[in-house]
């Protein structure tokens, strides 16, 4: 067995795996950029290494630095975890040419699966079905055009060493192939190093079902079942489960064979995903899927695989690592109850998912277990405190739940979900909320248009319950805590001699200040108005962020986080933010108000579309400015002429930076 492991990675799977080694009495090591000196995956390793400044670059893709620190801190062995070096096969060959074990599979089978149009090529001879569409060498942009007319539209256009919905477009019709097509090779560009794409027939009611493969040294290969993975946005997963809903015994032994033919076919080691695409218009048909990849690697949402089969995958990992054989057979494994897993993140879904940063003020998850299997699991890479750095994947945490039905843990999904708590940065629990009580979700309905088809409805800015702004005035003023005691002198807050005492503060919500009034009628009991509506409450007790009170005769809670001038109040499944503003403070006279294009977060100039003078019109592409390796075009707000331009590409902004002014409208 291995003695001593280094992560060449962070956040939530570092910790994931470092959870896993202790178990096992195996030492170790973390890196660490400066963004990351006390990051939670170095506070939980034996020794630590640092590697260098925040850039991916220059710290996590750098394979040598890796290397070295494994070698001087005489580890025997790097896991990858997944993403930054797990699927470069030059690093697999540089590690093991150092002596030391890359916990994963070898060279050969992440470079037959690296670039998905070999791959696609490799999968038909060895069997697998695979999607229609051109998978060559010839990236001449009319000739893909060309191709792309062939195979009829819509299509998807995909970059050939891209994962994670990078380097992906959708093309619906033929004028728009271009534009498209140049977004792709940017972004595959940037983040991959590889700018070739390939084409394929997008499927127009497709189900993303993936199957968990699993392989050692002596050839034998076993799938652990499948997951849906369907509930994307922007080609990135939100929601996945596992086993795939609707799903017969029929298509999980055809998904299966084909998944475990896959691996074979590349002499496969290890623990992998092979990723299907199928047409669920007519249901789940053992000839309605095809073969889109295959991650040669650990998967994010691993952890609805160990749910329902009970297996520690990394436990697995590391023993098929040390050189044993799996300890089962296909016919020894079975799927046991029904599981999902929610990833939380700190982006302002409202915005199109822009990724966000901040500091955890305030973290709180539901009661649950850590980096193993139990009803409700909670694996995360942060703490309350910690910073979402822009350098990285904004995930706060991954909650994983498990019952005996899928309506069950989907019950279980929603209680949890409503459960966590953030405050410090903007994140998507009230989307992932939503999304979790959607009816046709609740029926298994999926598939991966769903979120883009009602995005109305599961983003909406319902007005919170007049008790929220109300004890949020409450809080403003120092009233929220009942009075202590039998001393009546302690009990006179606000006291006024001829009358019931009243109390002014201002609070602000999604830019819009409203004035709220609160009268004390008595010990711990207030009258509050704001913006013309009157609620009478009392509180009961505070017990650090949650807040006791009767409504109506009606008992109940909620939890209130106030972080200087931030109140962040969670209610039932949802969160409301205020600003309690200086009275004093007055508003900058110079706002360049709808004529200044502001960064939306902070990011890469990669392309700009206008310059001075130019003439634009509302909706026009103006900037593309890329953010978690994402491209983000921001368009114009109106009809107009470009002032002044006050960026250029290649420019790093921070949230907030003014990139264009538009002149003033006449009048």
């Amino acid at each position: 067995m291995l003695r001593k492991i280094l992560i060449a990675n962070r956040g939530e799977i570092a910790c994931r795996v470092i959870a896993t080694a202790k178990k096992l009495g195996i030492r170790t090591v973390a890196v660490y950029s400066d963004a990351d000196a006390g990051a939670r995956h170095v506070a939980m390793a034996d020794e630590a290494v640092h590697i260098g400044p925040p850039p991916v670059s220059e710290s996590y893709l750098d394979g040598v630095k890796i290397i070295e620190a494994a070698l001087d801190t005489g580890a025997d062995s790097i896991h990858p975890g997944y993403g930054f070096l797990s699927e470069n096969p030059d690093f697999v060959e540089a590690v093991e040419l150092a002596g030391i074990t890359f916990v994963g599979p070898p060279a050969k089978a992440i470079r037959a699966m690296g670039l998905k149009d070999a791959a696609k090529s490799l999968m038909e001879k060895a069997g697998v079905p695979v999607v229609p569409g051109y998978h060559g060498e010839n990236q001449n942009a009319d000739f893909l055009a060309g191709e792309a007319d062939a195979i009829g539209y819509p299509v998807l256009i995909k970059a050939r060493a891209g994962g994670g919905g990078k380097g992906m477009r959708l093309v619906e019709k033929a004028k728009d192939f271009k534009s498209a097509l140049e977004g792709a090779q940017r972004e595959g560009k940037a983040s991959f190093g590889d700018p070739a794409v390939l084409i394929e027939k997008y499927v127009t009611q497709p189900r993303h079902v993936e199957v968990q493969v699993f392989a050692d040294a002596h050839g034998n290969v076993v799938h652990l079942f499948e997951r849906d993975c369907s509930l994307q946005r922007r080609h990135q997963k939100v929601i996945e489960e596992a086993p795939a809903p609707g799903i017969t015994a029929e298509v999980r032994a055809a998904m299966g064979r084909a998944a475990v033919e896959a691996a074979r076919a590349i002499g496969y080691v290890g623990a992998g995903t092979v990723e299907f695409i199928a047409d669920g218009s007519k249901g789940l048909r053992p000839d309605g899927f095809w073969f889109m990849e295959m991650n040669t690697r650990l998967q994010v949402e691993h952890p609805v695989s160990e749910a329902i089969t009970g297996l520690d995958f990394v436990k697995l990992q590391l023993h098929v690592a040390s050189g044993e054989e799996l300890p089962f057979r296909q016919e020894d494994l079975g799927i046991s109850g029904h599981a999902f897993e929610a990833r939380v993140y700190a982006e302002d879904v409202p915005k199109g998912f822009l990724p966000a940063t901040g500091t955890l003020e305030h973290l709180r998850f539901p009661e649950g277990v850590e980096f193993a299997r139990g009803p409700v699991r909670i694996d995360s890479g942060v703490r309350a405190g910690d910073e979402i750095s822009p350098y990285y994947d904004p995930m706060i945490a991954k909650l994983i739940v498990h019952g005996p039905s899928r309506a069950a843990a989907l019950n279980l999904l929603q209680t949890a979900l409503a459960e966590c708590h953030v405050a410090g940065s903007v994140t998507n629990l009230d989307f992932l909320g939503a999304l979790a009580a959607h009816e046709g979700f609740a029926r298994g309905d999926v598939d991966t248009g769903l979120i883009a088809r009602d995005m109305d409805i599961l983003v909406t800015d319902a007005a919170p319950p007049p008790e929220v702004p109300a004890l949020v005035a409450l809080s403003s003023l120092g009233l929220l805590t009942p009075p202590q005691g039998d001393d009546p002198w302690d009990r006179l807050t606000g006291w006024r001699h001829w009358s019931a005492a009243r109390q002014y503060t201002t609070l602000e919500r999604d830019g819009t200040s409203v004035e709220a009034a609160v009268t004390v009628l008595g010990p711990g009991q207030y009258g509050i108005e704001v913006d013309g509506t009157a609620t009478e409450l009392s509180i009961l007790s505070r017990n650090g962020s949650r807040v006791d009170y009767v409504l109506e005769g009606h008992k109940t809670s909620l939890h209130l986080v106030r972080t200087g001038a931030r109140v962040t109040v969670f209610q039932a499944g949802r969160t409301h933010d205020y600003l309690l503003p200086d009275r004093l403070a007055r508003a900058d006279e110079g706002d360049a108000g709808g004529d200044a294009l502001a960064a939306p977060m902070p990011g890469l100039v990669k392309a700009l579309s206008a310059k001075a003078g130019d003439k634009v019109e509302k909706g026009a592409a103006l900037i593309v400015l890329e953010a978690m390796k994402m491209e983000h075009t921001l368009t114009a707000s109106r009809d107009g002429v470009v002032e002044e331009v006050f960026v250029a590409e290649g420019d790093q902004v921070t949230d907030g930076t003014v990139l264009l002014k538009l002149e003033a409208e006449d009048g």
